[in-house]
């Protein structure tokens, strides 16, 4: 396509739609079972679903249910809520009846409160069957999600590794994660269950990537891909896009979940965000900014800081470019649904492109953030209302 060319717009497609139509932006991903997650489907073909986790005392039912509804708000699949007591289970029950999302009942060693996760709504248990004990409590709690409609995940950690493959290996190691993990899953599949994912994380991005590398080649289950304790925000988000994102690349990972020591929150934004980098998965506003330098026209970071903030509500997939100045804007500007370029230093005016095209001009005197702003919104329900018109979005969905 020449550099001037533009791709028409069709179909109420966003240019980010678009941008990752191109063959050399495209991830074949890993074939894997289709399982179900409550409402959420998880492997094959169903979206890389984006979770996280709640940190409140579980007990706490009202502030437990006030944390999951901030984490559905910023779009979370499926939130996992640690059950390590009987009064968390007990909890549970309440929390679950007012969760929009599917829950995931945290369990370690305690097979009863498995057990008593499942009766009480848990979508999915979190729980390694060979540490809970005995065979008859594998079987019971295997014969608990299977009556409630439960999924289980495989939660391998390199920091809890059983003694003997430590013993045997020496070390947290890949292969020893590998089977560990296989080892979890032929006690669910001798019991004839199948609806389960596995995990393999680590601390050290080169231990988890290549902890999942051997299992992706070992198995068909879906995949829940984590980089754990990874650190707070900036270090972790650093640490989880390379290793997350070196797996996805690569096509493996059906389901996320970045591990910070900061909001929960800001995972589920994290975990989007690198979703959208890489093509796989879109929501809200995909903002190209530049870092700003002495040609800018206005100041590029105070802006793009606001409108981050202003933009927040809107997950409809669309693009924003905010360039100081004509340098590099209108090139950008072609591949963006709302485009700004500033006119130069020293000159507080600058350009308005809708769908790569100067539209208007914007002047000194006009609120830059609201009126940007604006259009994006306006864009985003153009979108949506094509969307309805051609049947791809029920009138209730977001």
């Amino acid at each position: 396509m020449a550099r001037g060319a533009r791709i028409a717009y069709l179909g109420g497609m966003s240019a980010e739609d678009h941008r990752h139509l191109r063959p050399w932006r495209m991830i074949q991903r890993r074939p894997s079972r289709k399982i179900r997650v409550g409402s959420v489907e998880v492997g094959g073909d169903a979206p890389i679903s984006v979770q996280s986790m709640t940190n409140t005392v579980t007990s706490d039912a009202g502030a437990t249910i006030d944390q999951i509804r901030q984490l559905e708000e910023a779009g979370a699949d499926i939130v996992r809520v640690s059950c390590p007591d009987e009064d968390s289970t007990k909890a549970f029950a309440t929390i679950a009846r007012a969760a929009r999302v599917p829950l995931v009942a945290d369990i370690h060693f305690h097979y009863r409160r498995g057990i008593e996760a499942a009766k009480a709504g848990a979508a999915c248990l979190r729980i390694n069957p060979g540490n809970i004990g005995s065979p008859d409590r594998v079987r019971e709690v295997v014969q608990a999600a299977r009556d409630h409609g439960c999924a289980i995940r495989i939660g391998v950690n390199a920091g809890s590794l059983e003694r003997e493959l430590l013993e045997r290996y020496g070390e947290p190691c890949p292969e020893a994660m590998v089977e560990s993990a296989l080892f979890h899953a032929r006690l669910l599949q001798d019991l004839d269950f199948h609806e389960f994912k596995i995990s393999v994380k680590a601390s050290d991005v080169f231990l988890t990537v290549a902890a999942y590398q051997q299992l992706a080649e070992a198995i068909d289950c879906p995949l829940h891909l984590g980089v754990t304790e990874a650190g707070a925000l900036r270090t972790g988000t650093v640490k989880s896009a390379i290793g997350l994102g070196s797996l996805l690349w690569a096509g493996i990972g059906d389901t996320i979940r970045v591990s910070l020591a900061a909001d929960p929150v800001e995972e589920i934004k994290v975990g989007f965000d690198i979703l959208k980098s890489l093509g796989l998965r879109h929501r809200g506003v995909n903002i190209i900014a530049c870092p700003s330098c002495a040609r800018q026209g206005f100041n590029v970071i105070e802006t793009v800081a606001k409108l981050e903030e202003r933009l927040a509500h809107v997950s409809t997939p669309l693009s924003l470019s905010i360039i100081g100045c004509v340098v590099n804007g209108p090139g950008e500007a072609l591949m963006t649904d709302v485009g700004f370029t500033g006119g130069g230093a020293g000159k507080a005016t600058g350009m308005v492109y809708l769908a790569g095209k100067i539209d208007h001009k914007l002047g000194a005197e006009q609120d830059m953030v609201e009126h940007i702003a604006e259009l994006v919104e306006k864009k985003a329900a153009e979108i949506e209302a094509a969307k309805l018109a051609e049947g791809r979005l029920a009138p209730a969905a977001e």
